[in-house]
């Protein structure tokens, strides 16, 4: 088994022990499980959780936008320019697909 080790400040040293000693676990194995939730192993763990957050929340925008749309397209597309300038403010848009 290959071996790491990390440097963490004693405050987020605390909150690892304390919630590994919460579960029953050693800080190593609590680490590890986090590692292994957080890259995906676990399929019902973190990864799986935020699939199903941006699943809900495409939805519920799409409905959105539908109802919008139907009823002021101007404002629909004044709601698509400020949501893509906001994106790309925040490095989650290239500029080349910010295109409808």
């Amino acid at each position: 088994m290959a071996r790491i080790t990390i440097r963490v400040d004693d405050d987020l040293f605390a909150r690892l022990a304390s919630q590994a000693r919460g579960s029953g676990v050693g800080t190593a194995t609590y680490c590890r499980d986090i590692l292994d939730r957080f890259e995906g192993v676990d399929p019902s763990g973190y990864h799986a959780r935020f699939d199903e957050l941006h699943a809900t929340a495409i939805q519920a925008f799409a409905i959105l936008a539908t109802s919008v749309g139907e009823r002021s397209p101007e404002l629909l597309q004044k709601g698509l320019t400020e949501a893509r300038r906001l994106l790309r403010e925040r490095g989650l848009l290239d500029v080349g697909q910010d295109r409808p």
